[in-house]
């Protein structure tokens, strides 16, 4: 079942930040309206939310496996077109559904900006309602991508007012069995339609005028080596947005444990690429899915003002007037 609500019951916070924001960027080319980035905010549904934050550890879910209302969701995905539900039938953690992200967390492209556009609203309900999740379903998404992937559901969730959390460290950190059952479906699932929210995600126009006044940071997910303009097979016009700065999803996580870094490491790294309190952030990659994992790891070093470009680099780069830069 598909209910359809507005984001009437979300709260603002922050309210000096937009006025200050407003301030600098409405307007700030002399007889121009910017286009207006709203401070990101809190949408807050579930009354008292059963997962502890974020992220969760393989310890936390095994002891909460069998708890009523609690799904799983293995959201294994491969840029090189390997089936990612083949993977999940060999073995999957105990209990959990396959999220397709072309199926289930994307619209066809085509019907959006870039690659993975995202779904129409209730395209997203049904999909979600589908797969047993509903409004009072709290979700633990994991892939085998050290979260790059299970990041796009656990934002798309989370800006509609849904819990969700990854699992820290994926199906590697999981010590238990893993299981070639199919989960069981429910078959009465209520999954509310809300909007996306204008305060999280921005469009091409907003990023262009942005980045070229500096009304925001903008950060780039994808590697250095497709942020320089390296030739590669997935970019057909290399390089970068001008002004943008390259953030890896991957320096997120620590290399020795595979595993999110700390809240200060975090703090510090995003630091160093100008992310400020009083300041909006732009999150893109290639077609904005690994972004949301710089969107996860900004969430738990405690900076809340950032939003996704959906359509990203394969949105920015299918327009031949608009400018690219390459290097460093």
């Amino acid at each position: 079942m598909v209910r359809v609500k507005g984001t009437d019951r979300a709260t603002v916070k922050g309210s000096e930040r937009a006025k200050r924001f407003e301030g600098e960027t409405t307007g700030a080319v002399q007889g121009t309206q910017a286009p207006y980035i709203e401070p990101s905010r809190s949408v807050q549904w579930r009354s008292m939310p059963l997962l502890p934050g974020p992220l969760v550890n393989s310890s936390w879910l095994n002891e909460h496996l069998l708890d009523p209302g609690l799904l799983i969701a293995d959201v294994r995905w491969y840029l090189d077109g390997r089936p990612g539900e083949a993977v999940y039938d060999a073995g999957h953690l105990p209990g959990a559904v396959f999220v397709d992200l072309d199926r289930d967390c994307a619209a066809e492209a085509g019907l959006g900006p870039g690659r993975h556009p995202l779904p129409s609203p209730e395209r997203f309900a049904v999909a979600m309602a589908a797969l047993g999740i509903g409004d009072d379903t709290a979700v633990v998404a994991y892939d085998d991508a050290g979260g790059s992937i299970a990041a796009r559901l656990w934002w798309m969730l989370t800006v509609t007012g849904h819990d969700c959390a990854v699992l820290d460290g994926g199906i590697s950190a999981w010590t238990g069995e893993l299981s070639i059952d199919l989960a069981p479906r429910p078959n009465h699932v209520s999954f509310s339609a809300r909007p996306w929210p204008l305060t999280d995600v921005v469009d091409v126009v907003a990023v262009d005028f942005h980045r070229r006044i500096g009304g925001a940071v903008v950060l780039d997910a994808r590697s250095a080596e497709r942020f320089r303009g390296d030739a590669n097979p997935i970019d057909k016009r290399p390089g970068h947005i001008p002004g943008a700065h390259s953030a890896p999803w991957n320096a997120n996580i620590d290399p020795v444990t595979g595993r999110f870094r700390g809240r200060n490491e975090l703090r510090a790294r995003f630091a160093q690429l100008g992310v400020r309190e009083d300041r909006p952030t732009v999150c893109y990659c290639g077609s904005g899915v690994t972004a949301c994992h710089n969107l996860l790891a900004m969430r738990l070093a405690g900076l809340d003002d950032a939003r996704l470009y959906p359509g990203s680099w394969s949105d920015w780069s299918a327009d031949p007037d608009r400018p690219i830069a390459t290097g460093p």
